[in-house]
């Protein structure tokens, strides 16, 4: 926790730090970004968009096993390497994304070049805040326990996020393959948006469309929930054990993730790759993933034909 401002803030009483206001703590009230804000992107169509509903390019390849891990989030694709996937193929797995919120994969020959190159079929590379090279960002581990921070200060640290929601176009794709991990710890843990919006009630359903217009005592309470809402989430949430080799793509859009935190000595060294999504925005006649299901099943039942891929956004 060096790393924290409240750390050299030690209170005589209690021995503990504590949390400087930011308007009175000079390391954030006069930090100047070292880059003006980004602005407003007009991304490419979503890849998913131009892909086959069936995947038959990309369920074809010799070989190839599906696997789920959860109804609700995650596949394994076995017996399959993404450097030698075909652009319809690629395109195809990306609608998989979309639909399965994180797709995994084992034993990948990738290189860092390698997987620029594939990512740069989904759309304009994303350069995070932290990130030195404008091409890709490393990952590493974290040993410190978050929960101990929360003591500390009020900004949580490391706990289920979606990667730099914060810019007007965050993220649509990430895709992070590991290059060096210890063979216990390190975990990844994923959770569906969907599947958390499906299983809230109507009414608070409507209160997170208006979620602006409360008063920051309200606003506060909601967010506890929502904390609550993620954790608790057993049946729409899936741990990755991380091997070298090992590749996740995700849709940053659908889905939160976290590392798992732990004590592991041996270094943890990944290699992210993202690109611009477009401007979240507010469709008050989207349907949630739930929704849809049951219309295209009463659809079916009552003799209708269905056409469309189902990205959802």
């Amino acid at each position: 926790m060096a790393h924290l401002a409240a750390c050299a803030n030690v209170s005589p009483d209690s021995g503990f730090p504590v949390t400087l206001h930011p308007h009175f703590n000079p390391k954030i009230k006069d930090h100047v970004p070292p880059e003006p804000p980004h602005k407003e992107r007009i991304p490419a169509p979503d890849r998913g968009l131009f892909a086959d509903p069936e995947k038959k390019s990309l369920l074809s390849i010799p070989g190839i096993k599906v696997v789920p891990l959860t109804e609700s989030i995650g596949t394994v694709l076995e017996n399959i390497q993404l450097s030698a996937l075909t652009p319809q193929q690629l395109d195809e797995l990306a609608l998989l994304v979309n639909e399965r919120g994180v797709v995994f994969f084992r034993s990948q020959d990738l290189t860092t070049e390698g997987q620029v190159k594939l990512f740069e079929h989904y759309g304009e590379l994303d350069r995070h805040p932290s990130q030195k090279d404008t091409r890709h960002h490393v990952i590493r581990g974290s040993t410190i326990d978050h929960r101990e921070i929360l003591a500390y200060t009020p900004w949580p640290s490391g706990d289920f996020h979606a990667d730099t929601s914060f810019e007007i176009n965050p993220p649509s794709y990430s895709m992070l393959r590991m290059e060096e991990h210890p063979p216990v710890g390190g975990d990844t843990a994923w959770v569906s948006s969907y599947g958390l919006y499906d299983a809230l009630s109507d009414a608070m359903k409507f209160v997170l469309a208006r979620f602006a217009e409360l008063k920051k005592y309200e606003g506060d309470k909601v967010l506890d929930f929502l904390n609550y809402h993620i954790h608790a989430a057993d049946d729409h949430y899936v741990r990755f054990k991380w091997e070298v080799g090992s590749v996740a793509l995700w849709d940053n859009r659908a889905v939160v993730h976290r590392v798992i935190p732990g004590s592991y000595e041996a270094p943890r060294r990944g290699i992210r790759t993202t690109v611009f999504g477009e401007k979240p925005y507010f469709d008050p006649k989207s349907e949630g993933r739930l929704e849809r299901q049951k219309r295209l099943k009463a659809e079916k039942s009552n003799g209708n034909g269905v056409n469309g891929n189902g990205v959802d956004h």
